[in-house]
């Protein structure tokens, strides 16, 4: 049985140089380890306000996904609409990421998620999370852990771009 695709981890990154911003290592090595190419799949996230992200591979499990949610919404009586949610998963963008993880994120998407000069990167499954600090903080309660980490790791990058 395969593993359930994840990602591990938060990180966050400044725009810097060339207008890049950098992947996390432990992101890197999730894609490095499922064998993928450097492609980041990029999309706007369907119920909150940020992008979700994913390596190639896990596209094999969206039928899995779709399957899983019809069968749901089917048990509650619910109407589920499979294509459009097909159309959902599948209205992604590829964006190359180099060695070192740098990428340049596609305006078109940067304005859908009102992302700036500063992103945090929020692991999940089967999908990892892009935000802008501000639309993280304006969450609920249940996103504390996420916020106290963008809030970290966001002074630590800062420093470290100060120190340069």
């Amino acid at each position: 049985m395969a593993l359930p695709i994840q990602y591990k981890g938060q990180g966050f990154s400044l725009r810097g140089e060339k207008s890049r911003f950098v992947l996390p290592p432990s992101f890197r090595n999730d894609f490095a380890d499922k064998g993928d190419e450097r492609i980041l799949c990029l999309g706007k996230h369907e119920r909150w306000p940020c992008l979700k992200a994913f390596s190639q591979s896990a596209i094999a499990g969206f039928e899995d996904i779709l399957d899983r949610e019809e069968e749901a919404a089917l048990r509650r009586d619910k109407d589920y609409d499979r294509e459009l949610r097909g159309a959902q998963l599948l209205s992604y963008v590829e964006v190359p990421f180099d060695a070192s993880g740098r990428f340049v994120m596609p305006d078109h998407l940067a304005d859908l998620a009102g992302l700036g000069d500063e992103i945090f990167f929020q692991g999940g499954m089967p999908f990892f999370t892009i935000w802008a600090p501000d639309k993280l903080y304006s969450m609920g309660e249940a996103w504390e852990n996420g916020k106290a980490n963008c809030r970290t790791l966001a002074e630590t990058a800062k420093k470290k771009a100060k120190a340069k």
